[in-house]
């Protein structure tokens, strides 16, 4: 990937020196939100991330059983990959998000990509920015080009079940 020390990678996504080791020896498990610190650091998606450290299906169709998923310790979220490699760049991700955990990512880790939700099950409250956004099944929203802090959470009783699609932004 690139030549970075981890003092490098560490001044460059706000993950310690500490924390990057241990998840490098595989001591430790990271959340949602070191991970996309990590990507943005890099300039990549989480999912992009994910893929690098996996082992791709490649082909045109991705069977189910070969979808990359991801669990955060923290909080339960589950992320997968459904889509196969693309060169447009396109990515759709189905997450469950367990009812009261929420996930929040910094404006920093966007704008590599264009991306919208749509909420399959439950409800979310999205924030985007000081957008505040109360989604409910059937719902979906085109998140704002300016990069921005998002919250994703899931109030509940049921989980919240959405998918994220992404389009790399050609820079």
């Amino acid at each position: 990937m690139r030549q970075w020390s981890l003092a490098d990678l560490a001044e460059r996504s706000g993950v310690s020196r500490a924390m990057l080791s241990k998840i490098e020896r595989d001591e430790a498990s990271p959340t949602a939100e070191l991970l996309v610190r990590i990507a943005a650091a890099f300039g990549m998606t989480l999912s992009s991330l994910i893929a690098l450290a996996e082992v791709s299906a490649g082909g045109l169709l991705l069977r189910a059983e070969d979808q990359r998923r991801w669990t955060d310790p923290g909080t339960g979220y589950v992320r997968r990959h459904i889509t196969p490699p693309s060169p447009d760049g396109l990515e759709l991700i189905h997450v469950r998000l367990p009812p009261g955990q929420e996930v929040n990512f910094p404006a920093g880790v966007y704008g590599v990509s264009s991306e919208m939700i749509w909420l399959l099950s439950g409800r979310l409250k999205f924030t985007d920015g000081d957008t505040v956004i109360d989604m409910l099944a059937g719902d979906c929203y085109r998140m704002g080009a300016a990069p921005a802090a998002r919250r994703y959470h899931a109030p509940g009783p049921q989980p919240a079940i959405y998918v994220v699609a992404l389009v790399a932004r050609r820079g």
